[in-house]
């Protein structure tokens, strides 16, 4: 693990994988980046920078918590790029590390290369999913032996009388094994005031966020996995639709996390556009 300080003195720890141009990976959650892991073997294409948002992992608790707000940590991803040296970058960001990323590349366009956005959130761009089209998604897996007691719980939690949100967890990955099981608890917030306030009031300008996109020149990957309730294909293909030059892949067979669910076809499509 390395260190940077941010603009506001806050401690901020990043991991680097792989060797080669480096590509700025940034978590979602807010949660500790070891879930990332190496995107599934991309180091062996290029260089991951990998930080920990402020407050997780092994970054510092901040002493303003209103600096947990969305558009407040593409500042930390800017320390980042300058910390590093780099004049240009590319960026990834993983759920809502899109939301992130898409805020930063509408702030510093120049200083982006090509931008892939992996499972994107999007609610930096005002695109909401509909329980239907989650509910569309969650039956493609009925023949799983989970589903029965998984979709009623989904289905409780659209309705707005259910909160067993651990019943869903099958749901967000291509196959529901140890490997998953293990990922899925590695992968868990735990810092609840980053999490609460990440979406705070002022924390998206989706109307100002789409205006800048709608100009934004380089080169963008949108990949969305065919199960992902999260980030449906639909959705992610009308926020695709938000920028001049960008291709939508969409991983058969891959939930919320597809470098868990398939390495080799993940790396593969990210590292072609990254190339």
């Amino acid at each position: 693990m390395a260190t940077l300080s941010a603009s506001d003195g806050t401690r901020l720890a990043y991991r680097t994988y792989g060797e080669g141009e480096p590509v700025l990976c940034i978590p979602g959650g807010p949660a500790d980046s070891r879930y990332l892991g190496d995107l599934g073997g991309l180091s062996a294409h290029r260089r991951l920078i990998v930080p920990d948002l402020r407050g997780t992992g092994r970054s510092a608790v901040p002493e303003d918590a209103s600096t947990y707000r969305c558009d407040r940590l593409v500042d930390d991803v800017e320390a980042l790029r300058r910390h590093l040296g780099l004049a240009r970058t590319d960026l990834l960001g993983h759920s809502a590390g899109a939301d992130i990323a898409v805020q930063y590349a509408a702030r510093h366009p120049s200083r982006v290369g090509r931008l892939a956005l992996i499972t994107p959130g999007a609610r930096a761009v005002g695109i909401d999913i509909t329980g239907e089209e989650r509910r569309e998604r969650a039956r493609l897996r009925s023949d799983e032996p989970w589903f029965p007691g998984a979709f009623a719980a989904l289905e409780a939690i659209t309705r707005g009388t259910g909160t067993d949100w651990a019943a869903v967890d099958p749901f967000f990955y291509g196959r529901w094994d140890d490997a998953a099981r293990a990922h899925h608890a590695a992968s868990r917030p735990d810092n609840p005031e980053a999490v609460a306030r990440f979406g705070a009031e002022g924390a998206f300008d989706p109307t100002a966020t789409r205006a800048a996109l709608a100009v934004f020149a380089a080169p963008v990957l949108l990949l969305a996995g065919e199960f992902d309730l999260n980030s449906p294909p639909r959705s992610t293909a009308a926020f695709a639709g938000l920028f001049p030059d960008a291709a939508l892949v969409v991983q058969e067979g891959a939930g919320h996390y597809p470098w868990v669910d398939d390495a080799d076809r993940f790396t593969k499509a990210v590292a072609a556009f990254l190339a």
